[in-house]
């Protein structure tokens, strides 16, 4: 919220959005949406204890097709059969990247009914939302045409509100009352949270700008940045499963691209 709201008067339209606001218009274009992805980031929390890393990263890649699904759902948003091909590569890319990444193994060591219950279904039905809040979201800055800064905001505000409210019958929530918000919090703490919230303005741009899919390339596309680093930083040389990826999403970008849905009678004309 404090980071898009100096970004507002940076620009000099802090006073202009605020006079154009709505309670209403707040919450039928922020609303659903951010109520849909503190529900989810719930459902990843439950998934983490109950699944390994593999499994857990390659479910949660799915939210890429769900996103074309409510695209196309919501707004209408066709894809082209090259297109559709992109988005089965950038798959193919994504679980060779989770087998690569992955070395932890799962915490539950419970049923395979237990698993399913609390590790599948909650990070399927997470990827599901997460597809629906990012099309949700497209919607409502180009058809609602709501500023990617407000909707930040709205998002940002009524998504914490959410939070809150589901701390009072958790342990987050006791550990809040007991130890208070910034417990063993340093001035490291601070970047990752800083890097989160100027990260999640950019998203809503590229959301915006670009749709909920091309957010989903640039997602998987971080992925290799990270090996990246990892190998700068670290040392590690990129995997054979990264080596293989790359090209891979290069190519899923490209098509994509250059491939667009176009409609036969506009075509025609």
């Amino acid at each position: 919220v404090i980071c898009a709201v100096i970004l507002l008067v940076a620009e000099g339209s802090l006073k202009a959005q605020f006079s154009n606001w709505s309670l209403v218009g707040s919450l039928t274009a922020s609303g659903l949406p951010a109520a849909i992805y503190a529900l989810q980031n719930s459902l990843l929390q439950i998934s983490y204890k109950n699944l390994d890393s593999l499994t857990f990263s390659i479910l949660n890649q799915t939210k890429l097709l769900f996103t074309a699904f409510f695209t196309y759902l919501i707004l209408g948003q066709k894809q082209s059969p090259k297109q559709i091909l992109a988005l089965a590569l950038l798959i193919t890319a994504a679980v060779l990247l989770s087998i690569g990444e992955s070395s932890r193994k799962g915490a539950s060591g419970g049923s395979s009914d237990y698993v399913l219950l609390y590790g599948v279904i909650p990070v399927t039905v997470a990827s599901v939302l997460s597809g629906l809040a990012s099309s949700l979201c497209q919607w409502a800055s180009q058809v609602k045409k709501h500023t990617s800064y407000m909707m930040t905001i709205e998002m940002s505000f009524i998504g914490s509100m959410c939070l809150l409210a589901s701390t009072f019958q958790s342990p987050d929530g006791e550990a809040l009352r007991i130890y208070g918000f910034f417990h063993e919090w340093t001035l490291w703490t601070v970047i990752p949270v800083l890097m989160n919230a100027v990260g999640g303005i950019l998203v809503g741009l590229v959301t915006s700008y670009a749709g909920g899919i091309k957010k989903g390339f640039v997602i998987v596309s971080a992925l290799l940045v990270t090996a990246l680093l990892q190998f700068i930083f670290d040392g590690k040389p990129p995997s054979l499963h990264c080596l293989v990826a790359l090209p891979l999403v290069m190519t899923s970008i490209f098509i994509y691209q250059k491939y667009p849905y176009v409609d036969s009678k506009k075509k025609d004309r």
